[in-house]
């Protein structure tokens, strides 16, 4: 199911809203799930284009099947980021946000910019990371990161939500996908535009400068990386590199589809799970 999708029966789901306090300010998140252990989910830029939690009411959607084994957060960045703000720091600002919420070990699922986070969160502070999920991203920026992000950063401080909806559509998912899904690109642009793109521009350009490569031997947690062959948005080899680096990390490479290959992919869920429950 795409996240646009998600936006026409949002209203059917019934996920409480949640913040809890980071520094002066706070982070949202959705909490779900019964299982004893605890999983954290780290949404990617999408989650630059809101301030609140809709993001993670999707994810609470799309990933109800962890609700068993798991209770289930999903972290949104914090509310009021500065300026010229790093991956690390968002790493800070999870780990903050665990011990605010006394989750004192989790197994964590990082996507996209949220696998860039969970890197430096899983280097940092390896007691806080269970198992490790990185679903793609990348360890530094490469030339799909830099034509990708830069294009998109241009386009929010125009304004120019449309086009801005309607290329990330083209970077993330295969052409099939379009072709057989063609309401989204005719609803791209047309609901959910943020009354500021300052938070999307910020996490954007973290994106651009993220790079853990020296610390990736430093992850204790046994990892799975997963990637797309034709991802447009960090490449195939990001999710290769990532898998060398990390000491005994696991690579699932899906040969037919690209960055949202979460979306496309049906067994996705079911591959993440089988790992976390190994």
């Amino acid at each position: 199911m795409s996240r646009i999708l998600y936006l026409k029966i949002e209203q059917c789901i019934q996920v409480p809203n949640k913040s809890v306090k980071i520094g002066n300010t706070s982070m949202n998140y959705a909490e779900f799930g019964n299982g004893e252990k605890s999983l954290i989910m780290i949404p990617g830029l999408g989650d630059g284009l809101r301030t609140d939690n809709k993001l993670a009411h999707m994810y609470a959607l799309l990933y109800g099947k962890f609700a068993k084994d798991y209770k289930v957060y999903v972290l949104s960045q914090k509310v009021d980021m500065p300026d010229r703000y790093s991956t690390r720091k968002m790493a800070l600002d999870i780990k903050d946000a665990m011990d605010n919420l006394g989750i004192e070990q989790a197994d964590v699922i990082g996507v996209s910019l949220g696998g860039m986070i969970a890197q430096h969160l899983a280097a940092d502070y390896p007691k806080l990371v269970s198992k490790l999920v990185l679903v793609v991203t990348s360890a530094r920026k490469n030339q799909y990161i830099q034509a990708a992000i830069s294009g998109w950063i241009e386009m929010a401080k125009r304004g120019d939500y449309r086009r801005l909806m309607v290329d990330n559509l083209k970077k993330m998912y295969t052409k099939e996908y379009l072709e057989k899904n063609k309401w989204m690109m005719s609803v791209a642009g047309k609901i959910g535009k943020p009354k500021s793109y300052a938070r999307f521009i910020n996490m954007a350009n973290a994106s651009l400068h993220h790079n853990a490569y020296e610390k990736l031997d430093k992850i204790q947690a046994k990892t799975l990386v997963i990637g797309g062959a034709l991802d447009r948005v960090v490449g195939a080899k990001a999710s290769k590199e990532l898998a060398e680096l990390i000491p005994n990390a696991k690579l699932k490479i899906y040969e037919q589809y690209g960055h949202a290959l979460y979306d496309e992919a049906k067994d996705f869920n079911q591959t993440v799970l089988e790992f976390l429950n190994e």
